[in-house]
């Protein structure tokens, strides 16, 4: 076969695109960790109050979590290149704007907005994979993208301490989002050439359902309220928005049940949940989120306000975690073809091991020489966390058809943020309790971090429960819910690598069978 030149070679565009997912996404997760040592440069700076502060965090996790599975639904339906370039600029306009607002209010309004735009985002990173990619070349970008999940959520702490000391505590915090700005454009302006522009789907236009939408909503919005606020909201009435939260996803999922049976669109396609590499992925991740993300929160408060580390250096604590994890994933998504759910087994009990690893250091090392103790134990835990994110993400998604894939990585992505939100209640609950109660300064955080091990310790049980009811009960390869027909789907996967690769209908393409 005689090549031509000046072409590039076959899958280096779709690479270049994939950078630009990962980059946008790497930013909208940042945003989730990087405010947190910059709120007492916030609250000086804007005299906001302790609720303020508390919304800027919680609030943005809130809004994301909203987005994602209608973001992710509108991908499918009307083009993922659309949705992820339109919440791109959204996110772009709402960071500056929270750069420059004016007071505390403002600052809490333009953060809603934000997380809203990184919920239209997220979705559309997985649909994209799944849309350029198969086979292993699938499992290697899912391996890149948990490197982003892993490195983004570690580095926050860092990043936004390098920034405060770069530019002051007065008004360093307002860095934390202009550094989005120059990324952010230059993002876009990559996106508008790379990214493929033909629609995710093929056939009959779909109507949106936005009843669907309103009842998901209320339903998440019930359930993450009480427990983003926890700490804020005094007292245990709030806890009765949770069997609200109950009713009202028991409604949306009645009402999805009775638009499939119609023959209508429904927002999330219910038959996903019949897979069960589907099922029990999400819920180990949503599990694993639980544990994980609570860590760099109530570890970096333990290192600011007990032993007395300034931001940068309590970001710099971290860093052995985020390294590692970026390896750990680049790895695990070159292992997952092989090994499967044995790579998510071996790296949850890497992860505790190092969480556990964390706890004697703290009780061993007492005062300033914990970070350094504390450094080969987080480096165990990243690797650990890298091999489970990435492989999880992979085998949670590999028999979704590409049509639903939006739908389904926005529901992946609710079930993490949930977690996370959930995890930060429970281990920072247990953490303030007896950070009050307890003179020694150091019995918080080891009972909030060993909190945190326990949590870890039921996506584990999860995972091995799902590795031997599959050497039992093996899932048939190829299968997945009838949500659409093999020929359109491979025909429209067909057409995005061609636009994406610049290249014609007779000219061959370098692929395989997803046989992930």
């Amino acid at each position: 076969m005689t090549t031509v030149q000046h072409r590039p070679a076959p899958g280096d565009r779709r690479w270049k695109a994939l950078g630009v997912c990962l980059t946008a996404g790497f930013m909208s997760l940042l945003d989730t960790s990087i405010v947190n040592v910059a709120l007492p440069s916030m609250q000086r700076g804007l005299q906001a109050s302790g609720a303020d502060l508390s919304w800027v965090v919680s609030g943005y996790a809130l809004t994301f979590g909203l987005a994602l599975v209608p973001a992710g639904r509108l991908g499918d339906m009307r083009g993922r290149r659309e949705a992820f370039l339109t919440g791109l600029a959204l996110f772009i306009v709402a960071s500056a704007a929270c750069g420059l607002s004016p007071g505390a209010s403002w600052l809490v309004l333009f953060r809603l907005l934000q997380g809203a735009a990184a919920g239209m985002i997220a979705p559309q990173t997985s649909g994209l994979i799944q849309q350029m990619f198969q086979g292993r070349e699938r499992a290697r970008a899912f391996g890149m993208l948990g490197s982003v999940i892993g490195v983004s959520t570690a580095v926050g702490p860092l990043a936004g301490g390098l920034l405060i000391q770069a530019f002051g505590t007065g008004d360093g915090w307002r860095w934390v989002f202009y550094v989005n700005l120059p990324i952010g454009v230059a993002t876009f302006a990559a996106g508008l050439r790379l990214l493929p522009r033909l629609p995710a789907s093929t056939g009959r236009r779909e109507e949106f359902d936005l009843f669907g939408v309103l009842l998901l909503g209320s339903g998440v919005l019930a359930l993450m309220l009480p427990l983003v606020q926890e700490q804020q909201w005094a007292g245990r009435r709030k806890w009765a928005l949770l069997p609200v939260a109950a009713l009202l996803l028991a409604a949306f999922w009645a009402w999805e049940r009775r638009a499939g049976r119609r023959g209508r669109a429904p927002l999330l396609d219910l038959r996903l949940f019949s897979l069960r590499s589907f099922t029990l992925g999400a819920l180990i991740s949503l599990t694993y989120f639980a544990g994980f993300t609570t860590v760099f929160f109530v570890y970096s408060l333990f290192l600011q306000n007990t032993v007395g580390y300034s931001a940068l250096a309590a970001g710099l604590t971290v860093l052995p975690f985020a390294a590692a994890s970026a390896v750990g994933a680049a790895a695990g998504g070159r292992l997952v073809t092989r090994f499967g759910r044995k790579l998510v087994v071996v790296g949850l009990s890497a992860v505790a091991l190092g969480l556990l690893g964390v706890v004697v250091a703290v009780q061993l090392v007492p005062g300033e020489g914990v970070g350094w103790a504390s450094a080969l134990p987080l480096l165990i835990g990243g690797i650990g966390s890298g091999l489970t994110v990435s492989p999880n993400t992979t085998l949670t998604l590999t028999r979704v058809p590409v049509r639903r894939a939006g739908a389904a990585g926005g529901v992946l992505q609710t079930g993490q943020r949930v977690g996370s939100a959930a995890g930060i209640a429970v281990v920072g609950a247990v953490y303030f309790a007896h950070q009050a109660n307890h003179s020694h300064p150091a019995t918080a955080i080891q009972l909030g971090l060993l909190t945190a091990v326990g949590i870890i310790m039921i996506a584990l049980a999860l995972a091995v429960a799902d590795l031997r009811e599959r050497r039992t009960h093996p899932e048939p390869e190829g299968t997945g819910p009838p949500v659409g027909r093999d020929c359109e789907e491979g025909g429209a996967q067909e057409r995005v690598r061609r636009a994406v690769e610049g290249t014609r209908p007779g000219h061959h393409l370098e692929t395989g069978p997803d046989t992930t």
